[in-house]
């Protein structure tokens, strides 16, 4: 499906390229002076019988003081910001940092002092996890490790470890987490502090 995305979009150059010159009153002649390419190549271009290349649509770019992206019609992109609209459960307030469903996913937690939130012991499911403590402690019982995180700490665990998170206090800590459902792993590895 890419490539037919890619070919409509390459056969619509031509009829672009047509237009731009024919609305800004030039000749083949006069575009084939101005860009180096020849009168042939430009009209191939135009007609589709020849396929555009960065190294002709450059030129024509600078010729029509269009952008590349304007020149072949590439989509707008959208705004890219995400705006995190906060969900609060069992008293941690999550930060969505992502916006798609499904794959990875990150958040931003922040975990008031206390106790665990919404089970007093240690839970398994599907997935695999990042965390970053930016701010706060944050105590991590993991299996048979019992683990206190600070700021600038970071652990990674398949999720299906038994596993509870928690802050001792005496402030809110702020985490960075992403998760990955289906056992998707990160390329980064915390080591423990050297002591």
């Amino acid at each position: 499906m890419a490539n037919d995305e890619g070919d409509a979009v390459l056969a619509a150059v031509g009829p672009r390229l047509r237009a731009l010159r024919r609305q800004r009153g030039a000749t083949l002649s006069q575009l084939a002076e101005t860009t180096g390419i020849s009168v042939s190549t430009l009209s191939r271009l135009e007609s589709g019988g020849r396929r555009p290349t960065l190294e002709l649509l450059l030129p024509l770019a600078k010729a029509y003081q269009v952008s590349l992206d304007d020149l072949v019609g590439a989509p707008a992109t959208g705004d890219p910001r995400v705006r995190p609209q906060p969900i609060v459960r069992h008293g941690v307030t999550f930060l969505p940092l992502t916006r798609r469903s499904g794959g990875l996913q990150a958040f931003k937690q922040i975990l008031p002092p206390g106790a665990p939130y919404g089970h007093d012991e240690p839970q398994t499911h599907e997935g695999y996890e990042w965390l970053y403590v930016l701010s706060g402690r944050l105590r991590l019982r993991l299996a048979e490790h019992d683990l206190l995180l600070t700021a600038g700490e970071a652990a990674e665990f398949d999720t299906h470890l038994p596993h509870l998170i928690s802050n001792p206090g005496p402030e809110p800590a702020e985490v960075l987490n992403l998760f990955g459902p289906q056992g998707e792993r990160l390329h980064v590895r915390a080591r423990p502090k050297q002591s």
